[in-house]
């Protein structure tokens, strides 16, 4: 929930202009209901295989930094 902040004021905006393309697009992921939903199933998952994860990310257009 945004409250305290008046989406229509251009204002509230203002930092969207100086965002890399990967947090201009959480901005508007982050408010999508049913991302959240999505994840939340994924998250509750005891052991989530490779390709339920692999589609989970692939339907949000997510992209995860290899791990060393």
């Amino acid at each position: 929930m945004l409250s305290g902040i008046d989406w229509r004021a251009s204002v509230a905006y203002r930092h969207a202009k100086t965002i890399h393309a990967a947090g201009f697009a959480w901005e508007y992921l982050r408010r999508d209901d049913e991302y959240h939903q999505d994840f939340r199933a994924v998250s509750r998952m005891k052991n989530p295989t490779g390709s339920r994860l692999d589609a989970f990310a692939r339907r949000w257009g997510l992209r995860f930094p290899l791990r060393s």
